[in-house]
């Protein structure tokens, strides 16, 4: 099992709620494959000093088993933001750029759910 890790920025207490939630399923080539894992979680981590990223985990499955819970994924990277033009900067950062280049070998799909608050 790999650590989860997360990260924020140091805010006020008072700071705005983050507007834009970036959550991506990663399945791996080799599903269950330690050190693809391991190298795929580390490269998240470098990937979480791209700027606009408020805060971020890198996450696997809880071992939760209720018929609705998808549990086929290797990792997942939870990301928010303050904007969704943070999430579009992200997109074309050569920080993130980089990662897509240096480790799509890594994986087989690629499922990514982007999320605003609902307005009332």
């Amino acid at each position: 099992m790999i650590a989860p890790t997360c990260g924020a920025v140091a805010q006020a207490s008072a700071a705005p709620q983050p507007q834009f939630v970036h959550h991506v399923f990663f399945y791996l080539k080799r599903p269950g494959n330690v050190q693809d894992k391991a190298r795929l979680a580390a490269a998240l981590e470098r990937l979480a000093r791209a700027p606009t990223i408020r805060s971020y985990q890198v996450g696997e499955h809880a071992g939760t088993t209720r018929a609705v819970i998808e549990r086929g994924y290797d990792l997942s990277w939870t990301l928010t933001f303050d904007s969704a033009a943070d999430q579009e900067a992200y997109q074309v950062d050569p920080i993130h750029l980089d990662f897509v280049r240096e480790n799509e070998g890594l994986w087989s799909r690629v499922v990514v759910y982007d999320t605003v608050p609902v307005t009332r």
